[in-house]
């Protein structure tokens, strides 16, 4: 099947299309009930104006409550000003703006040339990517974070670094998982960047600390070390090292702490190898893969920190290695192995967004100067014009450039292969399954959408 090659073939695709995603996402996930929404409203709202302090509100016939830092509830607190619904509208359309922004900077300087139909069928591969899907119907925070750290990783890479870190440091204070790119910082060599993601973390957790004294004091003490109240490790959306060993029934902290650090070195020497050829992006995207594999816990909506790997792919000249992974994170497939996930079909399905994960981090293209990088280019080796026959005596000026160059751009557009999802029959309870929310948390419905 070829490509429409006239606008009005092009406009019909990506209606059909745009119609076509709208009922995917409409009916086959469904909604999450905008579980985690509910639980940042209700917190601040009982926190403001009721009697009730951050970390004892529980969602109304639940057990889920608050697990974020102090300083994310500091940033919530608008929403005590508003109603449910206003706050649900106000979430969408700062997820979307987030959503762009970090398109924007994956994509390049380059992104205009594609167009609004490159942009439209962007779009509707990014609808069906399923850590998408799920932080939008949740009221999830992770595509805000993605578009902070990535502020900093435009900064730096376009060598305005007088404010690089702020977007980090302000991540790390609203969920501790981003303070990981602190570490990026430091093996990169750039130590102001990092003292001012340092400092604008502990400066907004100290803002948070003399809001939410009492807040701030229990979660430092009590909350931050109760694994307890986030969720299951074995659930099936947990895509981290220690949810594959959990669901494995191996439950030493020794054996995790291994496979942590191992990853971690990994993770270091290309990271660095990246910053020192100035590819940034590269360098970011092995940091958001490193931070899903060792936290604790990694639900399926916090793989939005692999999109960079597939704008990466893309820049690298591997679209289809790009566009297939990407695809396999639209299915939803590893929730066929939501009731059992054992044996080796299991264990290969069950954790098949960590395999990916995993895989991304060992074989990312990264650490290339920028001159050596593979973009989507005509050869240079192709055939030179022939001299004129009008004019066979005129030799070119010593200074005179050769054959034009041009279309040596990089392709660095977005990614992803639009992937048709094959989704579990989802209810409305926040682990989208078929099991009382209580019985199954899943991340955000856990006690602390973490």
């Amino acid at each position: 099947m070829r490509a429409p090659r006239t606008d009005r073939g092009r406009l019909l695709l990506v209606l059909a299309l745009v119609t076509a995603v709208t009922v995917f996402t409409a009916t086959v996930p469904l909604l999450r009930d905008w579980f985690d929404l509910r639980v940042y409203h209700g917190t601040v709202d009982s926190w403001i104006n009721g009697d009730g302090r951050v970390y004892d509100y529980r969602v109304p016939g639940t057990p889920y409550g608050f697990t974020y830092p102090p300083f994310a509830a500091v940033v919530m607190l608008p929403m005590a000003l508003v109603g449910l619904g206003t706050a649900i509208v106000a979430a969408l359309l700062l997820n979307l703006a987030a959503l762009a922004l970090a398109a924007r900077v994956l994509a390049g300087p380059g992104w205009r040339r594609h167009g609004w139909y490159g942009v439209a069928l962007g779009a509707c591969a990014l609808a069906l990517f399923e850590p998408l899907r799920d932080t939008f119907s949740f009221g999830q925070v992770n595509i805000l974070l993605l578009a902070l750290v990535l502020t900093d990783c435009l900064l730096l890479s376009t060598g305005r670094t007088r404010w690089a870190g702020i977007g980090i440091g302000l991540a790390a204070a609203i969920k501790l998982t981003p303070a990981l790119f602190i570490g990026l910082l430091l093996l990169a060599r750039r130590p102001r960047a990092a003292a001012v993601a340092t400092g604008t973390a502990v400066a907004a957790t100290a803002l948070a600390a003399l809001i939410a004294p009492d807040a701030s004091r229990f979660y430092w003490t009590s909350a931050l070390w109760d694994t307890t109240r986030v969720g299951r490790l074995d659930y099936v959306s947990n895509q981290s090292l220690q949810g594959v060993l959990a669901r494995l029934g191996v439950e030493s902290r020794p054996v995790w702490a291994v496979l942590a650090a191992a990853v971690l070195a990994v993770w270091a020497w290309r990271s660095r190898r990246a910053a020192a050829a100035g590819d940034w992006q590269a360098a970011f995207a092995l940091t958001g893969l490193t931070a899903c594999l060792v936290s604790p816990i990694t639900w399926v909506h916090h793989l939005v920190w692999l999109l960079p790997s597939f704008a990466v792919l893309v820049r690298a000249g591997h679209p289809r290695v790009a566009g297939a992974l990407y695809a396999v994170l639209c299915t939803s497939v590893v929730w066929l192995w939501f009731d059992d996930a054992s044996g080796v079909d299991g264990f290969l399905g069950g954790n098949l967004y960590t395999w990916i994960t995993l895989g991304l981090l060992l074989w990312l293209p990264a650490g290339q100067p920028a001159g050596l990088r593979r973009p989507t280019r005509r050869s240079s080796s192709a055939t030179p014009v022939p001299p004129s026959t009008a004019a066979p005596a005129i030799r070119p000026a010593s200074g005179q450039p050769g054959p034009s160059s041009a279309g040596a751009a990089e392709a660095t557009g977005t990614t992803g292969g639009p992937g048709r999802g094959r989704a579990r029959n989802a209810s409305s309870e926040p682990t989208g399954a078929t099991r009382p929310a209580a019985a199954n948390p899943q991340s955000s419905s856990s006690r602390a959408s973490s």
